[in-house]
């Protein structure tokens, strides 16, 4: 049923938060670095930067755009503009200047809020610098209080935006999602009732604050009293830097999609504590992995949904992955292309329903009407929305799903859709027609594309991995491009994605070199290469074993000392795998920061040789962590 809002009124997540604030205002609301900040005194910055906020016309379903990095004065931000009563549009500044120029043009907001060091191409839009002295000292002047409705320019209710998220679009263009406070009770509800989290409890934000998974680990916390701990964008990146940080900070809580749960030791973090699996298939091989010891969940909803639809577990190792039941509040139906109900253990489409729904697509009334429909179903005036994923109902009421319908897909817990990228390729001068396919699983998982020239054209796959990088957030640059003759078509003129799926995997390269000594060429262990017979490292040097292992993991013939980890097709989740392998294999110790950073193959081997010897991850424990939890 929908919620009896006449009878009991929707709460916003301000009043929510500030009854957080209410039971202990002295215990820690967020961590980030050597920065600790507690309720009452993350409250008061978020109210007197609410003030401004207001003061500078900001409302009810206005937006305010933010461009700021992890840190204590993004959660203030983030908290000042709800309670000001906007809605917040993120902006990464990680992504490229391009995209978000044209998210801000597209979305309008009426001011953009950022960091000193953040520039963002907005013109005719006001902004607030936060870390200026002027922003400072006339937040300083304002009342520390909590905001009166009356203090609004007009009053807030469950109806208006709570935030704006930018998703992928099919035509080439990302599509604005609006969400309303609506879904932010039965978000709580779901969490409190199977997460329960507690004051004490440590939260990891651990997902870009561009993507809906970052308000549910910022509602965990900041509503349950709990802590949400931030850190650097490169200390969460997968592998023994996010592991060491969980044990550095005691972490109890933590949502991570399955690429990165692959790359992480299930042995040494949140012992008796819960994860939950999420914007990904979860694998068998995880939930045997992650489910002992803790408490596992899989989450599965897409952005047009309150951050999530359906949550499965606690699951147990024999356990089947299944997305689960329906949140609190909340309807899935498995219809069939006629909107008629399938039978138990068939497949159909998934519709959504309930208060979580969000509002719409931004300024886009015309795909709006597609996908959110009138829900026959529910009561009078409801919607549900039209998923595009498969799945089916089994017989005990848990929902399982069984992929895609169209052209979108998940990415290390990104959703794309292939025809953006595809319409980026295609821009190029040089190009006639490209196709993108997603080549492997979890962490192996890469985005691969295949291109035709225009007559008499030779397009350089490395600069249409450039063009596409000049526009595209990296998790969609394709890891290789493959330039073909002809890309294959069905008997119907549509690209033959099966037919690219079924090519030996792609890779664009230099061709191999003479000789090892010529410069450090990498097979996977084959003669000439310098190393063993067995396959260890043998008597390699540093800058051929790298090579080797760069080789190994991106499926390529010949890797120089030269090469760029990046500009070969490398990822971050590459280079998470690449820094394992290092310690593992070599007996080397490298910081991920180092892998990142590295111009070539040879400026990290200098980097290897010079970093202390690998310590293990058990060895790095907070003072007074509980090895076990109870609950």
């Amino acid at each position: 049923m929908e919620p009896d809002t006449a009878n009991h009124p929707v709460l916003l997540f301000p009043e929510l938060f500030e009854a957080a604030v209410g039971r202990a205002p002295d215990a820690v609301a967020v961590v980030h670095g050597d920065t600790t900040v507690t309720y009452g005194e993350l409250n008061d910055r978020a109210n007197r930067l609410a003030r401004r906020l207001i003061a500078l016309g900001v409302g009810p379903d206005a937006l305010v755009a933010v461009a700021v990095p992890r840190s204590v004065d993004l959660v203030t931000t983030l908290l000042a503009v709800l309670k000001a009563g906007g809605g917040y549009l993120p902006l990464d500044p990680a992504h490229p200047a391009q995209r978000l120029a044209g998210m801000t043009a597209d979305a309008a907001p009426v001011l953009l809020v950022r960091a000193g060091g953040t520039a963002v191409a907005a013109p005719g839009v006001p902004e607030l610098v936060l870390d200026d002295p002027d922003t400072r000292a006339a937040c300083g002047r304002e009342s520390a209080g909590d905001i009166r409705q009356e203090e609004r320019l007009s009053p807030l209710t469950s109806d208006h935006l709570l935030y704006v998220i930018f998703t992928s679009g099919s035509t080439g263009t990302p599509k604005g999602v609006a969400v309303t406070h609506q879904g932010v009770p039965d978000l709580v509800a779901t969490q409190r009732a199977r997460f329960g989290a507690r004051p004490g409890e440590r939260v990891l934000q651990w997902a870009s604050v561009s993507f809906d998974a970052a308000f549910w680990d910022l509602s965990l916390a900041l509503t349950s009293g709990a802590t949400l701990v931030l850190a650097d964008a490169d200390a969460v990146l997968p592998g023994r830097q996010l592991t060491d940080l969980m044990i550095r900070h005691d972490i109890t809580h933590a949502v991570l999609p399955p690429a990165v749960l692959s790359l992480t030791d299930s042995a040494s973090v949140l012992k008796g504590g819960t994860i939950m699996s999420t914007g990904d298939s979860c694998t068998p091989a995880l939930v045997r992995a992650w489910a002992p010891g803790r408490r596992m969940f899989n989450g599965y909803g897409p952005t047009e949904v309150t951050v999530g639809a359906t949550i499965s577990g606690p699951l147990a190792a024999t356990d089947d992955v299944t997305i689960g039941v329906p949140w609190t509040g909340g309807r899935v139906y498995v219809l069939d292309e006629r909107l008629r109900p399938v039978p138990e253990g068939e497949e159909g489409e998934l519709y959504l329903a309930g208060a979580g729904l969000a509002r719409g697509y931004l300024n886009r009334p015309g795909l709006t009407a597609t996908r959110f429909l009138p829900d026959p179903f529910g009561p009078p005036g409801s919607r549900m929305y039209r998923s595009g994923d498969r799945g089916g109902l089994r017989a005990d009421g848990e929902l399982l799903f069984a992929g895609r319908a169209d052209g979108q897909v998940k990415l290390r817990g990104v959703r794309i859709e292939l025809g953006e990228v595809e319409a980026r390729l295609a821009d190029h001068p040089e190009v006639e027609v490209a196709a993108a396919v997603v080549d492997g699983v979890l962490a192996d998982a890469v985005l691969v594309a295949y291109v035709q020239p225009r007559p008499g054209c030779a397009p350089d796959p490395a600069a249409l991995r450039r063009h596409v990088a000049q526009a595209l957030p990296a998790a969609m640059v394709p890891a290789s491009v493959v330039v073909l003759d002809t890309v294959p078509l069905t008997v119907n003129g549509k690209v033959d994605r099966r037919a690219l799926h079924d090519r030996p995997r792609a890779t664009v390269l230099h061709p191999p070199t003479a000789s090892a000594g010529e410069g450090g060429s990498a097979g996977g262990g084959s003669a000439g290469d310098g190393s063993a017979e067995d396959g260890s490292a043998g008597d390699e040097s540093t800058e051929q074993a790298l090579c080797r292992l760069v080789a190994e993991l991106l499926s390529l013939p010949a890797v120089r000392p030269g090469d760029n980890l990046f500009e070969l097709g490398g990822n971050s989740l590459v280079a998470a795998k690449l820094a394992i392998r290092i310690r593992g294999e070599l007996g080397l110790g490298v910081t991920m920061r180092s892998v990142l950073q590295a111009q070539t193959l040879t400026e990290l081997a200098q980097a290897v040789r010079s970093a202390p010897a690998p310590v293990a991850a058990s060895a790095v424990n907070a003072p007074g962590r509980s090895e076990e939890r109870s609950r």
